[in-house]
């Protein structure tokens, strides 16, 4: 695992705009592991800017979503199809046949996401899984304790994650769907490479105890810390909460890696 801290939120969404496009340049067809939430429409806005102005054709890739809720049709304004149009794909013209999404209305969810997994696999893999951190440590809708080994299945959503997502439901946890259909932490880390993103003071926590609390189901982003190709992005305020500060600052001036993309993203 790699880490790069940089001044602010908008500096962190725009490094990974860049990530992505230069992962598409390399990789034109390439699959992409996406995520959700108000983190990432930044980093699509990026995308899509770098698209419109020529730097990156995104129109080619195929995409896999971590997640859907269970219950929403894919055109409701809360699924996470609709989003994924609205953000990304309808600008940048990746046809529905290759930005999945699972189907949250399916009639037996247990059997999509059995379904969805399957086509993971057989889409050769995800060469770049792009990962949000939930304030209790969840990626995708893997709550604490999901274990490491899961795969793409049907979980109940925590009490917290119901609070956190409210706020696209009219503020009311009720009306936020009790289950969801995600992709497992097991089928996540068989990701070619992760990009991990995290950025305000709400995910300080969450990212201490993602990268430098003990390997534990209670915190599932700490299963990216067994990941060979993991890159953690994050701003001051997500930051905010590492004692190891000194040991990920020498990294970054001294890894030829992290210090060739800071260099290249802030000249």
């Amino acid at each position: 695992m790699k880490i790069i801290i940089l001044p602010d939120a908008h500096s962190v969404c725009g490094l990974a705009a860049d990530i992505i496009a230069q992962t598409i340049r390399q990789k034109p067809e390439a699959v992409l592991g996406l995520a959700t939430g108000r983190t990432m429409e930044a980093i699509y806005a990026g995308l899509c800017e770098r698209h419109r102005t020529g730097q990156v054709d995104v129109a080619s890739i195929t995409s896999f979503n971590l997640d859907e809720y269970v219950g929403l049709p894919k055109n409701h304004p809360q699924s996470y199809r609709h989003y994924m149009r609205e953000k990304l794909f309808d600008s940048v013209g990746v046809p529905e046949i290759r930005g999945h999404v699972p189907c949250g209305d399916a009639l037996n969810p247990d059997q999509e996401a059995a379904s969805y997994d399957q086509a993971i696999a057989e889409a050769g893999g995800i060469d770049l899984q792009l990962l949000g951190l939930g304030g209790n440590g969840h990626i995708g809708f893997n709550e604490p304790l999901s274990g490491f080994r899961t795969r793409t299945r049907v979980v109940a959503l925590a009490e917290a994650t119901l609070a956190q997502n409210s706020g696209m439901f009219e503020g009311d946890p009720d009306q936020v769907p009790k289950c969801a259909i995600t992709m497992g932490v097991g089928t996540i880390l068989e990701a070619k490479s992760i990009l991990l993103v995290a950025t305000g003071a709400a995910k300080a926590e969450a990212v201490a105890g993602s990268i430098e609390g003990p390997l534990s189901s209670v915190v599932p982003g700490s299963a990216v810390q067994m990941h060979q190709e993991c890159l953690v992005l994050l701003d001051e305020q997500a930051a905010s909460g590492l004692k190891r500060r000194a040991s990920i600052e020498w990294q970054m001036k001294h890894d030829p890696e992290l210090s060739h993309l800071i260099g290249q993203y802030c000249s």
